[in-house]
């Protein structure tokens, strides 16, 4: 009898290594090879023919492609993201943090798809039936076809899927799904790529449409080994602060689309509502005539959004270091745009406090939000607000020069939609939208002066 092999895994890359080491030798990774035993497959001597059964070569021109046209969900924030909807047989990845609401989207998700007369399956491997049914009852998201079976074991989901014969599998999750064949434990690196492996052949032979939720880690990336997100044609990420409404779905992988589109949902008591007009989020509580207030319009993927970004400029109390705060806003990029400020603009702030804020539970990482940024700080620092009707979008360079971002008419745009009429925007901006205003700033000390007097710097330096 063969004995079984033991060799190590990265759970980060999913490269093997014949013994375990400390770092992984591909990645780099610490403390990520895990240790696998699998006995070998006997193979017979190699063929001059295909086996009966598998896969014959065609010309690229007869492989049909009228099954990949994707099918709406009923949800359409998802539809944008998907680009139209779920394709047959295509296997989906959604991550998530816990509590974000991953299970509350794919129910309702799973009673659209019922109400328009498919087939779904859900199985449930972390919560009871009983548990997911009171949830589907408060969602009001029950439908005759959709099915539901409180199970972990892969084999026994196989056999549900033949009996059932859905249109749409949901697995929730594949940590906790397993395979009694193999002697690790559920979650491991070998059960999760092994589970995965057999779910997707799975939704590929039977032509089932199939969404897997997956665990996240603490720096917020997919748990498990790195070839899950390989297997799968589309990777969703599901994101959001449980102190906040707002729950934003991306596409990081997508075979059948781009992955430009952003999805918007309000968390509520009655589920996940898809928010089709943002700015009125983002905007609705704001209160002009503010110092430290400014608008910026951002773009996140292809869509266009406007943040109010705060500033609060205070004295660091006697003794104590100066403190830098930042939510929603990357802290390094904070740093920076205050060492640009105190260099160019000649606004001191090494003795004071900062804090800065993107308001709504947004999270702005796009560089077309610098000069909102840097011109909310000085209104802080000097206690003058900014006109109302004004935005500003541009990159801000160390030399405090304006930088053209990306689409900036788009953005302008959506400005002019939501009733703003003034923009400061970078010298080679493009023409303004009909009733809005452009100041072309070609430095940070022109920015500072078109935004208000009081912020107005000396000419040497800008």
């Amino acid at each position: 009898m063969t004995r079984p092999q033991s060799h190590h895994r990265c759970a980060e890359c999913g490269a093997a290594a014949a013994r375990w080491v400390g770092r992984c030798p591909t990645c780099g990774g610490w403390n990520t090879l895990v240790e696998e035993r699998a006995a070998p497959r006997a193979s017979g001597p190699p063929g001059l023919a295909p086996a009966p059964g598998a896969a014959v070569a065609v010309p690229i021109g007869q492989v049909p492609a009228d099954s990949l046209h994707p099918v709406p969900t009923g949800l359409a924030e998802v539809d944008r993201v998907l680009g139209g909807g779920l394709v047959a047989g295509s296997v989906t990845l959604l991550g998530g943090e816990p509590g974000v609401g991953k299970s509350t989207l794919l129910l309702q998700l799973l009673g659209r798809v019922a109400a328009s007369g498919a087939r779904t399956l859900l199985v449930s491997a972390e919560e009871s039936a009983h548990q997911v049914r009171l949830r589907a009852e408060r969602l009001e998201t029950i439908a005759a076809q959709s099915w539901l079976v409180a199970e972990t074991d892969v084999a026994q989901i196989e056999a549900h899927v033949e009996a059932v014969k859905p249109d749409l599998l949901v697995v929730d999750s594949i940590q906790a799904v397993s395979d009694a064949d193999l002697a690790s434990e559920p979650g491991s690196v070998t059960q999760v790529r092994a589970c995965a492996h057999r779910l997707v052949r799975l939704a590929k032979d039977r032509n089932v449409t199939t969404v897997l939720v997956g665990h996240v880690t603490k720096d917020g990336s997919l748990a498990g080994p790195r070839v899950l997100e390989h297997l799968v044609d589309t990777v969703l990420s599901f994101t959001g602060d449980r102190h906040h409404a707002l729950r934003l779905l991306r596409a990081v992988k997508h075979r059948f689309g781009p992955t430009t589109e952003l999805g918007l949902f309000e968390m509520s008591e009655g589920g996940l509502e898809p928010i089709a007009d943002a700015g009125h989020l983002f905007l609705s509580d704001r209160r002009e005539g503010l110092a430290g207030s400014v608008v910026a319009p951002i773009l996140d993927g292809r869509r266009p959004l406007l943040v109010e970004l705060q500033a609060l400029v205070v004295p660091a109390p006697p003794g104590a270091p100066p403190r830098r705060t930042a939510q929603g806003i990357d802290a390094s990029k904070l740093h920076l745009l205050l060492a640009v400020l105190d260099r160019r603009a000649r606004l001191h702030t090494a003795a004071k406090d900062v804090y800065a804020m993107a308001v709504g539970g947004a999270r702005v990482a796009d560089p077309g939000a610098d000069v909102a940024l840097a011109l909310a700080i000085a209104s802080s620092v000097h206690e003058c607000p900014i006109a109302p009707d004004l935005v500003a979008c541009g990159e801000l360079g160390l030399g405090g020069e304006l930088r053209q971002v990306p689409q900036l008419g788009r953005r302008l745009e959506e400005a002019a939609r939501m009733g703003f009429r003034t923009a400061i925007v970078p010298p080679s901006a493009p023409p303004a939208p009909e009733g809005m205003e452009t100041l072309r700033a070609a430095t940070l000390g022109d920015a500072l002066a078109f935004a208000g007097r009081g912020l107005t710097v000396p000419s040497t330096s800008r």
